[in-house]
């Protein structure tokens, strides 16, 4: 595991509630959205404002992170692809463990100890929480409007720009009949 980097605003300094279970650091904080956060429809674009809101409260195991994360994402709607913008707001819980106890319990068989996230050199990094509370307040298919109708299947016209937009299709079972009626040099066999 590498070492969090202290600069970044997604990284905390455990220093601020040390290792006495009780004691508590409230803060707010702005940071810019890591790569990647989202999905190939909609996202929160890298560099963008996450707002921030934490409590840091020291346990017995490690360090307790409560708060929440606001931001925009943007992306396309998914039936007619006008841009579409989202509020969000997550909200998060997650324990750090301290080195010691996360050895502690791989040594007497946790099997959730592997997807502990851990306090690493004293510090907190929240990409992970951030990204695993982001991600999926996302909408899996982002929208314009409720009611949007999306575009022609037969043109690609926007239909909310022309409700009566309609194409005359015939029935591809009965192409081959419109396309004889069609053609006049078509010999008719008269019946007796």
């Amino acid at each position: 595991m590498t070492r969090p980097d202290p600069r970044s605003p997604l990284v905390l300094d455990t220093k601020l509630v040390g290792r006495r279970p009780g004691t508590m650091h409230e803060l707010e904080r702005e940071a810019g959205a890591p790569s990647d956060l989202g999905t190939d429809v909609i996202r929160v674009e890298e560099g963008s404002p996450l707002s921030l809101s934490l409590r840091m409260e020291s346990v017995v195991e490690g360090v307790l992170v409560t708060g929440s994360v606001r931001g925009t994402a943007t992306g396309a709607c998914v039936r007619c692809l006008d841009p579409v913008s989202v509020s969000l707001d997550g909200h998060f819980q997650e324990l750090f463990v301290h080195a010691d106890r996360h050895d502690h319990h791989h040594e007497v068989g946790d099997e959730d100890a592997d997807e502990e996230h851990r306090v690493e050199d004293g510090y907190i990094d929240l990409d992970p929480v951030v990204r695993d509370t982001v991600v999926p307040a996302l909408p899996f298919q982002p929208v314009c409007r409720p009611d949007c109708p999306g575009l022609c299947s037969v043109c690609g016209q926007p239909l909310a720009e022309d409700p009566e937009h309609q194409h005359d299709e015939i029935d591809p079972r009965w192409a081959a009949l419109s396309a004889l009626a069609e053609d006049p040099s078509t010999p008719t066999e008269k019946r007796t």
